[in-house]
């Protein structure tokens, strides 16, 4: 369009314009504001074209292998080129919206003649003529808007917004050719079913591109544009029926203008819509990894990196057509759902949640929970589904966490190796402690409890002397007590935050004497990351989910791994070589994961949660296990969870087997590796007065224990002939009324 042709379409215009105010409208074009006199400069002195906001797009989550998992959008829209569009979409939509359009400048004259004159009668909108540009210029003010009443005027059916509308598509068509206007309109315009663009009404009406639209395709899409609503083919065979109705029409448009041929037209209109309607969820509910998603979601919408106000962070989101790469490995993340669904049924009120994150980078690998997410029918606070990420913090949409029990004891080990503590280093423990002095917090205030009483927990003993691998594999409270209090309870705790260690609700941790107890509520991911520094020889990452962000532009920004050392690498391999006895010779012991690794188990005073958290070299996690309605309130003593009885749950006897299998699988494909070996020559020869008598009289009851049993079981049955079996029979314990069998406890007893 050029300039003066330009000039020439303003002066008809401004005649037509007056023309019609004063030979029709005059009321009607006054009520707007305008009189005939000044009607022309209207259409002569144009205002710029109006300013266009990036339009929203979706926002899309991939996992590491780049596979979509998760979108966020507030429109669903991906925009494209004019030539990702197909030819045929092209000419079906100014066809049927606008079939002069390459040939007017932004005001079709014939039709807002047709239009006016009506409308004047009828005294009100009552029949459309806008151009294409026009339309788009509707859309751009719809678009701009930020409130209901800024919306309803950029819709509002008065001849005001409409010589509003009529003068910025005059100021578009001065600003860009043709092309980019109808490419500007094919992204922007509203298709229905929630489809924003073309691009996005393709997928969602036929699972196809908009690149691979075919002619039915195309006729369908622009029949649907002007009553987007009334056509929407997701609500039912009426408007299914009145969507067909839209594309004949086209149909007939496009022969009309010689688009196509009448035989080609009549063809079409006999086919069905051939609809394939593609899903396009939104939101972390819909997601295949919800709780993955969420974390995702509020780390953008939290994060000052990805925003400096609440508000350009939820835009950024939501609109900003982003696609975020994400650390998430399939693998791990169905290992991790598998190893849980196997013991916890989503309607216990007891709840598992794991978190796995890769040593050396805090790359976090999969999250997941025992619960389905989502709100329960009626927004019932117990039932199979839940709002809260279990396996996270506060901020990250979690919980207030469960008490993370003696997990924390590694936090006080790494404090005694580092202060120069040897292996088989210890000290005699009494059967119980009462931590009335010798307890001060990083303020230098005086923490001591005189009036609480520390046990040792069951199967500590009694009391007795214990070295640090002891006292670590046997997990004694009196023992790691006492050796906070000779540490120092402040080194403790700085021990721990410099591995990251802090509340799940976001508050200042518990400096007390039973920190080493874990009396602090922690996640999964907090303390998944935690132990990971271990792995990674004592550099601490912070937990890391985006990798990689790119923009609609097509801009890739890198997120690297915030990492620092947070304790020396010599002490951490010394914690390693530890906590790799659990399995072997401590909580752990005949549970194996065929592979060099170390762990902790958490059990908590009065099994009010249970954990257990480990890892190789390659991937640590933490697992957990509480009520959600309350730990305290409901401990995990005598209950059922899965298809499993439990007198009470501790940290080997539930979370520790769901860690056990769901490393396994996510480490299946990973070639095993080993920790480095401590050095001997700083951290061996220690020794703990009385020790090794105590370990040999331990031992030499063990034997004299196993050769009891075994003369038992040989002389209970003398009769040869016969098999044990052949005079028992099985019998369940049968559960409480109104509840199923309990099938996997089972005892014998004579018939």
């Amino acid at each position: 369009m050029t300039v003066l042709r330009s000039i020439g379409v303003l002066a008809v215009a401004g005649a037509i314009g007056g023309f019609l105010a004063a030979a029709l409208a005059a009321p009607v074009v006054t009520g707007a504001g305008l009189s005939a006199k000044n009607v022309a400069l209207t259409f002569v002195d144009l205002p710029p074209a109006p300013r266009e906001e990036p339009l929203s797009q979706v926002t899309r989550l991939l996992d590491r292998n780049g596979k979509q998992f998760a979108q966020f959008y507030e429109a669903n829209r991906t925009t494209v080129r004019l030539d990702q569009v197909a030819p045929v979409m092209r000419q079906a939509i100014v066809a049927i919206e606008d079939a002069r359009f390459y040939e007017h400048g932004g005001l079709d004259v014939k039709g807002t003649i047709r239009a006016l004159l009506t409308n004047t009668q009828a005294g009100g909108i009552k029949q459309g003529g806008s151009s294409l540009t026009q339309q788009l210029v509707k859309n751009i003010l719809v678009e701009a808007a930020r409130t209901d009443a800024e919306r309803d005027r950029a819709r509002a059916p008065n001849l005001g917004r409409k010589i509003t509308e009529l003068r910025y598509a005059l100021a578009m068509e001065e600003k860009y050719r043709k092309d980019e206007i109808l490419e500007k309109y094919l992204n922007i315009a509203y298709f229905g079913a929630g489809a924003h663009g073309v691009e996005a009404a393709a997928r969602r009406f036929f699972s196809t591109t908009a690149a691979r639209l075919t002619l039915t395709q195309a006729a369908t899409l622009a029949g649907a544009v002007r009553v987007p609503y009334s056509t929407d083919p997701s609500l039912g065979d009426r408007q299914q029926a009145r969507l067909r109705q839209r594309r004949d029409i086209v149909l007939d448009r496009m022969a009309g203008v010689g688009l196509i041929t009448r035989q080609e037209a009549t063809a079409a209109q006999r086919t069905g819509l051939g609809l394939r309607l593609h899903p396009e969820p939104g939101g972390c509910a819909e997601s295949a990894y919800p709780y993955y998603c969420y974390y995702v979601q509020r780390e953008l919408l939290t994060n000052p990196a990805f925003g400096n106000t609440a508000a350009k962070r939820q835009a950024r989101m939501s609109r900003g057509g982003l696609v975020i790469r994400t650390s998430l490995d399939p693998l791990a993340q169905r290992a991790a759902e598998q190893a849980i669904q196997r013991r916890v049924r989503p309607e216990d009120t007891e709840v598992a949640a794991e978190a796995m994150v890769e040593p050396g980078t805090g790359r976090i690998t999969a999250m997941t929970a025992s619960k389905r997410f989502g709100r329960n029918p009626g927004n019932r606070k117990n039932g199979a589904r839940t709002t809260f990420n279990l396996a996270a913090d506060v901020l990250h949409g979690g919980g207030q966490g469960f008490q993370a029990g003696s997990t924390f004891k590694v936090f006080t080990l790494a404090t005694a190796l580092r202060q120069g503590w040897r292996f088989g280093d210890g000290f005699q423990t009494p059967g119980e402690l009462t931590p009335g002095q010798g307890y001060r917090d990083c303020q230098g205030r005086r923490v001591n409890d005189p009036k609480t009483t520390v046990y040792n927990a069951s199967g500590e003993g009694t009391g007795g002397p214990h070295s640090l691998e002891t006292g670590t594999w046997k997990s004694v409270n009196i023992f790691y007590m006492m050796l906070e209090r000779k540490v120092g309870l402040c080194n403790v705790v700085k021990t721990a935050k410099a591995l990251g260690i802090s509340r799940a609700d976001g508050t200042p941790l518990r400096e007390v004497p039973t920190f080493t107890l874990g009396v602090n509520e922690m996640d999964p991911v907090t303390v998944a990351a935690g132990f990971a520094a271990f792995a990674a020889r004592g550099r601490y990452c912070r937990p890391l989910a985006i990798v990689e962000i790119t923009d609609r532009a097509g801009e890739r920004t890198q997120v690297p791994p915030a990492c620092e050392q947070g304790i020396e690498r010599e002490v951490a391999d010394a914690v390693n070589w530890v906590l790799s006895g659990v399995f072997t010779q401590g909580t752990m012991r005949g549970q194996s994961l065929d592979r060099p690794a170390a762990g902790k188990t958490g059990t908590n005073n009065g099994y009010t949660s249970a954990w257990f958290a480990g890892y190789t070299p390659d991937l640590a996690a933490a697992v957990s296990v509480g009520d959600i309605r309350g730990a305290y309130r409901y401990p995990l003593r005598d209950v059922e969870i899965g298809d499993d009885y439990y007198g009470a749950v501790q940290g080997a006897s539930l979370p520790g087997p769901i860690w056990i299998d769901s490393m396994r699988a996510a480490l299946r494909r990973t070639r095993p590796s080993g920790f480095p070996g401590p050095d001997m020559s700083r951290f061996g020869g220690g020794f703990t007065p009385g020790l090794k008598e105590a370990l040999e009289a331990e031992a030499k009851a063990r034997r004299d224990q196993d050769r009891t049993i075994a003369h038992r079981r040989r002389f209970a049955f003398p009769w040869p002939p016969f098999h044990r079996r052949d005079f028992l029979e099985p019998r369940h314990r049968r559960d409480v009324p109104g509840q199923r069998q309990r099938r996997h406890r089972v005892n014998w007893r004579y018939r």
